[in-house]
């Protein structure tokens, strides 16, 4: 009698075989992100469409909160300061970053050391970062004014003036956040190859014109990584803003996140504060769409540019 074909022997037993289930492995995973991430949103989502107080009751509004905000001028104000703080703590440590990249890029004695001593502001806790600049910010005894007045600049304020408090903070978190443009832009920069520069050289081409026609370039990509992390960031800040000036002077550096917290926290209107929380998740998830957008445009070509 013909036997089969091993090939065919091999195919049947492939028929016959079912793969094993991984919903074991999966289900841990998907527990911990419902119960960390997918109910806490929706339960705030259900709050947002109530009245409720903390120690009350809670009854249905529907839409109500969410009309009560056009009307906020609190709100209103909070919105165009944290736009206002996350387009400044975006660009310049992006300059500043680009700048320190370049300069740290470059061979000399010493680099590996300084760069170290650069990147420590990123180690601090932001509690401590805060206190220290509060101390540097005293309008009387702090440092800033003593170097201002060695260079005839009477004192300033600070973040004791509404005028200068969200760009005092501002300084705060460039201090803080240009040594992690200036990481990202380094592995961008390493990333670039040589001969460009030389073609340029024996061209007669200068430091700038490389700069502008080559460098920034090839590092788009990297630039806009580090755009869409400090935006996220900046957004979000809290911390370092609430334990200098807690909102003040006034109202002046309230933030979207400071006003919810105040909101929910000090004035227990958690209705009204989760319908303040699904707008501000709303806006970070807008504005970190339109940054991918453009970091999908941002591509590089066949000769090693960016679009």
């Amino acid at each position: 009698m013909r036997e089969a074909p091993a090939s065919t022997t091999h195919q049947s037993a492939n028929r016959h075989w079912r793969p094993p289930s991984y919903w074991p492995f999966v289900l841990p995973a998907i527990i911990t992100v419902s119960a960390v991430i997918v109910f806490p949103w929706v339960f705030t989502l259900w709050m947002s469409l109530h009245e409720w107080t903390v120690g009350g009751s809670s009854s249905f509004v529907g839409l109500t909160n969410y009309l009560r905000l056009p009307r906020d001028p609190r709100f209103a104000d909070a919105v165009i300061h944290t736009l206002y703080y996350t387009v400044l703590s975006v660009l310049l440590p992006l300059l500043l970053g680009t700048l320190s990249a370049v300069i740290f890029h470059a061979r000399f004695p010493l680099r590996g050391f300084l760069r170290g001593i650069f990147v420590m502001p990123m180690m601090a806790t932001p509690v401590a970062i805060a206190l220290v600049w509060t101390m540097m910010f005293h309008p009387q005894l702090g440092v800033l004014n003593y170097l201002l007045s060695l260079v005839g600049i009477p004192p300033q304020l600070w973040v004791f003036e509404p005028r200068t408090v969200i760009p005092s903070l501002v300084l705060v978190e460039t201090w803080q956040w240009t040594p992690l443009v200036m990481l990202i832009l380094l592995g961008g920069l390493a990333a670039i190859p040589t001969e460009p520069y030389e073609s340029a050289l024996i061209d007669g081409a200068s430091r700038w014109q490389m700069f502008y026609y080559i460098t920034l370039p090839m590092i788009a990509p990297f630039l806009m990584v580090a755009a869409i992390i400090r935006t996220i960031d900046a957004l979000k800040s809290f911390d370092i803003i609430y334990a200098i000036t807690q909102g003040g002077p006034g109202t002046a550096s309230e933030t979207i996140n400071l006003y919810l917290y105040s909101v929910a926290f000090a004035y227990y209107d958690i209705g009204y504060g989760s319908a303040i929380a699904v707008v501000f998740f709303a806006l970070v998830i807008g504005l970190s769409v339109l940054l991918l957008a453009l970091r999908q445009r941002t591509k590089w070509t066949e000769v090693g540019g960016a679009l």
